[in-house]
């Protein structure tokens, strides 16, 4: 038998976010996956803004950007010829230090996360399965067995997390439901090498109403992942009864967009499912990315959600380990991130679902309405601006919850606290330290800081500025930001608010 604080199982993105994020918290972990190695293929490709954000709090922020491939447009192909493009990332300078999404193949991605953690001293354990768990609430412990070469070993732990997949054994043995539903198309990913005008650096799109194909970029002369549909109509019998292959995929789409393909490095068909568990959390058990939800590939959030979980989840466990917070403080983390997840499952199934739905009215609309809309919409830099902010997560927020109180002018709590960069230095920097602190932009109260000092909770002080005015942020008030950036409460420069935030949530910062 051995012990640890949190049992993560599964070593994709999700659960390498969960376990280095816990251990830079100095939480014990053991992180196993029943495969012998990382992913191989490329896999989810987008990394966005509001992830690299968060990805800084370890160092890795621009690590990812230098490895990665900014993508900054889409081009909309119609019948064969380019008809439209939509920018992803021109109003966005201002708003984030990050303002693009970065393509970076899942494979080198987990890498990239492994050797951080490993650093750390934390390895993962590959081969390694989970074959049962059982909650022992008098003990307030969690008994796992695992099996690794034909080998069982017993491991209790004070919580565990399942991070598996979609087809999590975390959540099948807690037996939380997993509602939802199949989109009636098959579809394909496939990484090619090639040449044409849509291999570009850029996303390209055809909203034909033969075929619906989606051009990806990678990093590296002439690579691109692409993502089509499959139609079982147009599939021979034979092929129906057998495992498909790149050669059974319709090609007018591919032709149409002038696609040549000279090899198939990888190609995968499959159906695509969005539903939502029931629940996040089971007593001292609980589901995070891909093993609590599931959507279609559209606007590149599955990975990106699933790490946003991790990071949500990990400091809330590592405050009830370490005696800082009550468990309650645990039953947050379904509150805030169910919520976001069903309402992006609900985004995503209208966004798919137009852009692959058959008939002739919605063909219409894609391919007649839609070219002509677009490029006036987003000439205009509000629309700009709104759809850059709901891609790039950066308008995830968790107002009116449990752990947001106040507001301040433009800033509410639950909501990301505004970037703000003045002569090159920017008011996220403190953010790297994973930690409760305060941020007032202006003077602060002097009880404020004999508070804060009494305590040792950080004090963060800028000068005022018109830059901070801009950004919606209000001189000499007080921002109270958790340990995953997120504003807990905003108002008065005054500790007692926030004495009362504390006691209200029974946390020690």
């Amino acid at each position: 038998m051995s012990s640890t604080d949190v049992i993560i199982v599964g070593a994709g993105p999700t659960g390498l976010a969960l376990a280095i994020w816990l251990t830079k918290q100095h939480v014990k972990v053991r992180i196993i996956d029943k495969a012998s190695q990382g992913a191989i293929s490329t896999r989810a490709l987008a990394v966005q803004s509001r992830i690299l954000e968060l990805y800084s709090q370890i160092g890795l922020g621009h690590t990812v950007v230098d490895r990665g491939l900014p993508m900054t447009r889409i081009n909309g192909w119609i019948k064969g010829r380019h008809s439209f493009h939509v920018p992803v990332a021109n109003a966005a300078v201002g708003m984030t230090e990050f303002p693009f999404v970065t393509i970076m193949p899942q494979h080198e991605h987990e890498a990239l996360l492994r050797d951080t953690l490993s650093d750390l001293g934390v390895e993962v354990e590959m081969d390694t399965e989970l074959v049962t768990f059982e909650d022992n609430v008098d003990a307030a412990t969690v008994t796992a067995t695992i099996k690794r070469n034909g080998v069982s070993e017993i491991v209790t732990s004070k919580f565990i997390a399942g991070c598996d997949g979609s087809h999590s054994i975390v959540r099948k043995d807690l037996g939380i439901d997993f509602p939802g539903g199949v989109y009636d198309q098959m579809f394909y990913v496939a990484d090619i090498e090639g040449y044409g005008p849509a291999i570009n650096g850029e996303l390209n799109v055809c909203l034909d109403n033969s075929d619906f194909l989606a051009v990806f970029p990678l990093a590296g002369t002439g690579r691109a992942r692409i993502i089509g549909t499959i139609r079982q109509s147009s599939m021979t019998t034979e092929a129906r009864s057998r495992k498909l292959t790149f050669d059974d995929v319709g090609h007018k789409a591919i032709d149409q967009m002038k696609l040549q393909i000279s090899k198939v490095n990888w190609f995968s068909p499959h159906n695509v499912h969005h539903r939502v568990a029931n629940h996040f959390r089971k007593g001292r058990a609980f589901l995070v990315g891909d093993a609590a939800h599931v959507h279609s590939p559209a606007g590149g959030q599955g990975m990106n959600t699933g790490i946003g979980d991790a990071i949500n989840l990990a400091w809330k466990l590592a405050a009830v380990i370490q005696g800082k917070a009550q468990d309650g403080l645990l039953d947050t983390y379904e509150e805030e991130r169910r919520a976001f997840a069903l309402r992006l499952v609900a985004t995503t199934d209208r966004i798919f679902s137009g852009a692959t739905a058959e008939g002739w009215f919605r063909e219409f609309i894609r391919t007649r309405i839609l070219p002509w809309i677009l490029p006036i919409l987003f000439s205009f830099q509000c629309v700009q601006r709104f759809q850059f902010r709901t891609v790039s997560q950066i308008s995830l927020n968790y107002r009116g919850m449990s752990l947001s109180r106040g507001r301040v002018d433009k800033v509410q709590a639950g909501e990301r606290l505004p970037w703000v960069l003045v002569d090159g230095q920017s008011n996220y920097e403190p953010l790297k330290k994973i930690q409760w602190q305060v941020h007032v932009y202006g003077e602060p109260n002097s009880d404020l800081r004999a508070w804060c000092a009494d305590q040792d909770l950080p004090l963060v002080v800028f000068q005022w500025r018109s830059e901070y005015r801009s950004a919606g942020l209000t001189r000499d008030a007080a921002y109270l930001l958790r340990p995953d950036t997120y504003v807990a409460f905003a108002g008065e420069s005054t500790p007692e608010h926030l004495r009362k935030y504390f006691d209200e949530q029974l946390i020690r910062p």
